[in-house]
């Protein structure tokens, strides 16, 4: 049978009983399996149900081989998961065709949970930037706020809005603009932890959860995006405003409030000229930290207030 499958050009491995067949495709990189039903060791109705639970999440065909008489045998590794069966002794072509087959359903069946990979990962990132959407967005930070709120954790909300957009637009066109906004993205992708979070929040604005960060780490990613910004002028166009918030707080107690607060603070930073970070605090209080030069270490602290609510861009989307 191996011989026959070769002169065809497929690759062919070969295992002198069940247990073998089952630790090869436990080493992955195999496509199909043909069990004769009579091994040693393990019998290839067991060897077929193993393979198959290891394979529960992807689609790997078992052929079995048995005799013409053995029906019974047929019957319960169909149960056990096979996919088809060739009758020994076999003809050579019915044998070629129905591996073909089966390596043709294999195809198929990858390419479908290829598409659909494809189409989820469509659906949560946005087509623009390749970051998270505000789908995504929401059902992430629905989570992280429960998660935080069950293990008594802290969670910090950045929202960041770039300065100047419009002006790229009406200047150069909207593809400047398309472009500056996928070197913003970029630049966060490459600032932030693997664990953070970044979605675009909105035509102009991205959002960063950070889980497990409070005040000093926040401030200190913010710090990190601002400075990378400066160094990378004047290749990056444009320059933009962080607002931060946190959880817990007495103003923060639903992932709502989250949003809502760091959309205070950016506001905030947005009316003190741009180009820096602003922190919501409790009671509606907004620290504004003196943008530091590249070379120097976290800035100092500078207290400023607004009134809850005080923002005009209303709530975030």
């Amino acid at each position: 049978m191996a011989s026959i499958l070769r002169a065809q050009g497929y690759h062919v491995e070969t295992a002198e009983d069940g247990q073998q067949a089952v630790d090869a495709v436990g080493k992955g990189g195999v496509d199909l399996v043909l069990l004769d039903i009579l091994m040693p060791r393990l019998s290839g109705l067991e060897a077929c149900r193993l393979i198959k639970s290891m394979t529960s999440e992807s689609f790997l065909p078992v052929i079995l081989v048995t005799v013409k008489t053995d029906s019974q045998s047929r019957i319960e590794g169909l149960r056990f998961g096979a996919d088809d069966y060739v009758i020994k002794p076999f003809d050579e072509t019915e044998l070629c065709a129905r591996v073909e087959a089966m390596l043709r359903i294999k195809r198929l069946h990858d390419q479908v949970v290829d598409a659909k990979r494809r189409l989820e990962e469509a659906s949560e990132h946005d087509a623009l930037t390749g970051v998270y959407n505000y789908r995504h967005l929401h059902n992430r930070l629905t989570v992280e706020f429960k998660r935080a709120e069950r293990q008594q954790d802290t969670l910090a909300c950045a929202l960041l809005d770039i300065d100047g957009l419009q002006d790229i637009n009406e200047r150069s066109g909207q593809s400047a603009g398309d472009a500056a906004l996928c070197q913003i993205a970029e630049l966060i992708r490459q600032c932030v932890r693997e664990s953070d979070v970044v979605a675009r929040f909105g035509g102009d604005e991205f959002v960063i959860i950070m889980p497990g960060t409070h005040f000093a780490g926040s401030l200190a990613a913010a710090e990190r995006l601002l400075r990378e910004a400066q160094v990378r002028r004047p290749a990056l166009p444009c320059a933009f405003s962080i607002g931060i918030s946190f959880y817990p707080s007495r103003d923060v107690r639903t992932k709502d409030a989250l949003l809502r607060s760091a959309d205070a603070a950016l506001f905030q930073a947005k009316q003190q000229g741009g180009s820096r970070v602003c922190v919501f605090q409790q009671q509606g209080h907004i620290y504004a930290p003196t943008l530091a030069r590249p070379d120097t270490a976290l800035p100092t602290l500078l207290e400023g207030s607004t009134d809850s609510g005080r923002s005009s861009r209303g709530a975030p989307r």
